[in-house]
């Protein structure tokens, strides 16, 4: 029975032993990758030059130093929905220029990541403006109609529906919708960008 019977230290160094030796790749991986993720925020909150601080480093460390920026220049990207975000969004585009060596591919993701851009501050904020206009008509036909079944009539009454909790939260959801598309066509240009070398 007392065989049978083993401590969480003894379980722990079979689980660490099953895993294997630690080679140098790990170490490097295991050191520089946060490393790395440190340089791309010190990037974005710092006028540094990155061909600069990587030349710092030696060459086997630069690769494990990229993958870290890679996920936090990544994660940075996002929808140009105002002049900050646009501005982050070109910074994580320049840096990954930097640290990627496949640049043609990288130009074509960059370019069809422009064209998402450009639609969803183009046609797509003209879509959101009347997608906007056409919720607030339908809400305050609504509360007009039900206004008047309590009230009787309701001419020359102000609706402001845009102030309603509930006209604020259909809001949301329909923006939510609406950005989910170019959020689903983001993130796969992020697999490619993460796919490129």
């Amino acid at each position: 029975m007392d065989d049978e019977i083993k401590t969480a230290g003894q379980i722990a160094m079979e689980k660490i032993s099953s895993i294997g030796e630690v080679t140098e790749e790990d170490r490097l991986k295991w050191k520089y990758v946060p490393e790395g993720e440190k340089l791309a925020t010190k990037y974005f909150n710092e006028n540094i030059s990155l061909e600069t601080e990587l030349g710092k480093f030696d060459k086997k460390a630069r690769s494990y130093l990229a993958q870290g920026m890679e996920i936090v220049l990544l994660v940075n990207i996002d929808l140009p929905k105002n002049d900050n975000i646009k501005a982050k969004n070109e910074k994580a585009i320049s840096a990954l220029k930097v640290i990627k060596k496949d640049k043609a591919a990288l130009a074509d993701v960059f370019d069809d990541m422009t064209r998402i851009f450009e639609h969803f501050t183009g046609q797509g904020d003209q879509q959101r403006k009347q997608a906007y206009e056409n919720l607030k008509i339908e809400f305050k036909g609504q509360l007009q109609k039900a206004l008047e079944k309590q009230m009787g009539s309701v001419a020359g009454v102000d609706l402001n529906v845009e102030k309603l909790p509930q006209f604020q939260e259909e809001w949301r959801r329909m923006q939510a919708q609406m950005d989910g598309q170019y959020l689903s066509l983001l993130d796969e240009y992020k697999r490619e960008i993460k796919a490129i070398k």
